[in-house]
This record gives C-alpha cells, sequence and structure tokens, in this order.
C-alpha cells in the first residue's frame, strides 16, 4: 500500500509538471483556436536558458529565475509577431503545421548551443526528505506542486475577472465580435503566446530541478496532449485535473504492468489508451465546452 501511496505522490509530482505545460496549450487555445505543437520544445528552451543563467554564467538560481520570465515573455512576443501574426486569417492546419515546424527549428537551435547530453541543476533546495504521512517526500516536489497550484489559482482569478482575461475568453470565443467592442486581437494573441511561453519555462525550470533537461524534453509537448484533450482543450481546470491525472496513471500503470505482466514501458503509452476510452464517451473532454451546432 504505502508503494503505491509513493507512486501516487510521484504522479501527483509530474502531474502538476503536466498541468503547466497543459494549461500554456489552453491559453493559447482560448485565445485562438489554434492549437500549439511546439509547446514541449518552449518548455525546453525554458529549461535551458536558466540552466545557461544559473550554471554557465554562475547567476543565484532567484535571480535566473526571474531574468528566465522575462526572457520567455521577449521570445513569446518574438515567435507571436514573426511567426504567427502572418498567420491571421490562414486556415488553421497552416497554423498548426507552422508550430510543427517551429518545435523542429527550438530543438535544433537547443541541439547547436547545448548538444544532446543531459544537463543538471544545481541542488537549489534541501536533499533531506520531508515525511508526509509517514512517507519521504523530497522538497523540490513539495515546491513544484505547490508552484502549480499556486499558478492556476493566479490565472483562474485572471481569466475569470481581469478585463485582459475576459477581452482574451472574448476573442476566443468570437474574433469579429470582440473586434468590434474594441479589443485588440493581435494585443491578444501576443498575451496569450507571453504566457504560454512563460507557464511552459516554469515547467521546464522545475523538471531541471528534478531530473535534469536534455534535447528530448521537447517530447513532453506529446506525452501532455493527452492531459490537454483529456481535460478539454478551453478548461484551465481540465488543463489541471488532466494533467494530475495523467501523472498518477502513468506511475501506477507502469509499476501494475511490471508487477503483474512483466511489461515495461507501459506508462509510455497509458496515457493514449485511456484518452481513446474516454473521448469515445465525451469527445469534448471532461470539462471542455459542448458546442451544439444547428444548421
Amino acid at each position: 500500500m504505502a508503494y503505491y501511496l509513493q507512486l501516487i505522490i510521484g504522479g501527483l509530482v509530474v502531474g502538476s509538471i503536466y498541468s503547466l505545460v497543459a494549461l500554456g496549450f489552453v491559453i493559447i487555445y482560448k485565445a485562438t483556436k489554434v492549437v500549439n505543437f511546439a509547446q514541449g520544445e518552449l518548455v525546453m528552451v525554458g529549461a535551458y536558458a536558466c540552466f545557461a543563467l544559473t550554471v554557465q554564467m554562475q547567476l543565484p538560481f532567484l535571480l535566473a529565475f526571474l531574468c528566465t520570465l522575462v526572457f520567455s515573455v521577449i521570445l513569446g512576443l518574438a515567435l507571436e509577431r514573426l511567426v504567427l501574426r502572418p498567420m491571421i486569417g490562414e486556415p488553421i492546419i497552416s497554423v498548426i503545421m507552422v508550430t510543427i515546424g517551429l518545435s523542429s527549428v527550438l530543438k535544433s537551435l537547443v541541439q547547436l548551443f547545448w548538444g544532446t547530453d543531459i544537463r543538471v541543476y544545481p541542488q537549489v533546495l534541501p536533499s533531506e526528505p520531508v515525511v508526509i504521512a509517514g512517507l519521504p517526500v523530497a522538497p523540490v516536489y513539495i515546491a513544484a506542486f505547490a508552484l502549480a497550484l499556486t499558478l492556476f489559482v493566479i490565472f483562474t482569478l485572471f481569466f475569470k475577472y481581469s478585463r485582459l482575461g475576459i477581452a482574451m475568453r472574448a476573442t476566443a470565443y468570437d474574433q469579429q465580435a470582440a473586434q468590434s467592442m474594441g479589443v485588440s486581437i493581435k494585443n491578444i494573441f501576443a498575451l496569450s503566446w507571453c504566457i504560454a511561453t512563460m507557464v511552459s519555462s516554469i515547467g521546464g525550470i522545475i523538471l531541471g530541478n528534478i531530473n535534469g533537461i536534455n534535447s528530448q524534453l521537447g517530447v513532453l509537448g506529446l506525452k501532455v496532449f493527452p492531459a490537454v484533450i483529456l481535460g478539454g482543450l478551453d478548461s484551465l481546470l481540465g488543463a489541471a485535473v488532466g494533467g494530475l491525472f495523467i501523472g498518477v496513471l502513468e506511475n501506477v500503470c507502469d509499476a501494475g504492468a511490471k508487477d503483474l505482466l512483466g511489461l515495461s514501458g507501459f506508462k509510455e503509452v497509458a496515457a493514449f489508451v485511456f484518452l481513446v476510452l474516454i473521448l469515445m464517451v465525451r469527445p469534448y473532454g471532461l470539462f471542455g465546452t459542448h458546442e451544439i451546432e444547428r444548421v
């Protein structure tokens, strides 16, 4: 029992990182109706940027963290202005293909500057575990979960009560109607990319402090995609719940497959198997908006 409880705790930590990346997916989709397949690479770039500032430039971690957030905002602005803005008005499939190409470019740049070896962050938090419910939990796990939870509360309040958040929701619902009410569509698009890039970088930094980083970190975007679809592409709550659920599901299913069937690597497909089953019942996800079109 304690073994599986430990797996659940570990799954919640990994799931909280999935939730942050899923949040980036949802924010861009809510504002632009575009699925960004370069989200995993944004995680990777943010993680490497913080690594460069911390290890290669010897900056204190907190200062490097803040500088990485500033870099993420600038990167989000640049990507939206130079890559995505020229695609406004084009078919959605064309925009999606651009994001797929962007993911390849970002991965190639990371490999060019840092290579493919695993890079390890310096230890920031104490290594002495904290005992919770009789189980030892590393402080970095607690910090990761707490930070993810805090960000979700902040962005939930932002979308519900702030003028910019309401403008982003209105833009996602009907761009022409929002523009007629004085909302700057281009500014909303830029803001959504800035926020998505920033939260992805935070997820990458957390992951770097837990497992280290390498140029394959961008694959995380595809692993998170089942969590996004499961929760609903336009739901912040869905991103949070979907990420946590997929993290726990991967850990528990992988351990169960090893113990019962002697299979390894089942965690790589468990989320997709469950996703197919859920979509057969709720094609719009657990918390996604069910849109009904009448002809």
